[in-house]
C-alpha cells in the first residue's frame, strides 16, 4: 500500500532524526486524520478527561515519521496499514507551543510544544477493528464519527491553528 505514495519528508526531520525533541525544545510528532468513506472524520476522547482530539504521538529516536504513523494508529485506534489508505501529508512541519501551565520545566529535555507532521487517512477496512484498547495504556476511552471541520470548535484552544492548517491543508485529499 504504501509503496503507491510518496510522502514528501520535510528535510529538517532528517537533520536531527535522532532526536525526539529538538534543539528549540519541540517534540516530534505526528497528527492523525483518519476519514470513513462518507468524509467523516474520526474523533476520540481522551481517556479519564472531557477532551476530544484526533490521534497523534512522538516520533521516537530513529524512526521516520510513517513507520511513527503506523505505530501510533495500531497503538490508539487498534488499526494496521492494511485497513487504511495514506491520502495525503502536510508539505511542512506544523507547531503548536504547549500552555505554561503543562510545560515541565524540570523535565530534560525541556519541551514547550509539538513538531506535527499531519496524515490524512482513509479507512478502507470495517470500522468494527477500531479498539482503543490496543496499546498498554489507552489514550483514548471513546470515539465517534463527525463532520470533517467539527473539530475546529472542540479541540483544545491551544492546539486549534495547528488544526486549522492541517484541516484546510489536508481537505483536498480527504473530501476528494
Amino acid at each position: 500500500m504504501w509503496k503507491n505514495f510518496t510522502v514528501m519528508t520535510p528535510s529538517a526531520f532528517i537533520s536531527d532524526a535522532s532526536d525526539v525533541i529538538d534543539a528549540d525544545g519541540f517534540r516530534h510528532n505526528v497528527g492523525i486524520i483518519l476519514t470513513n468513506p462518507h468524509g467523516r472524520v474520526f474523533w476520540a476522547r481522551r481517556a479519564g478527561m472531557e477532551a476530544w482530539q484526533f490521534p497523534q504521538g512522538g516520533i521516537r529516536a530513529n524512526e521516520t515519521p510513517e513507520q511513527a504513523l503506523y505505530r501510533e494508529l495500531e497503538e490508539e485506534v487498534g488499526l494496521t496499514p492494511g485497513d487504511v489508505q495514506v491520502m495525503g501529508c502536510t508539505r511542512d512541519w506544523l507547531f503548536y507551543r504547549l500552555p505554561s501551565h503543562l510545560v515541565r520545566r524540570h523535565s530534560k529535555p525541556l519541551c514547550i510544544g509539538q513538531k506535527q507532521l499531519w496524515f490524512v487517512l482513509r479507512l478502507t477496512g470495517d470500522e468494527s477493528r477500531v479498539r482503543l484498547d490496543a496499546g498498554d495504556k489507552p489514550e483514548f476511552d471513546a470515539w465517534r464519527w463527525v463532520y470533517y471541520w467539527r473539530p475546529l470548535r472542540e479541540v483544545v484552544a491551544f492546539k486549534r491553528a495547528v488544526y486549522r492548517r492541517a484541516l484546510r491543508e489536508l481537505a483536498p485529499h480527504a473530501l476528494s
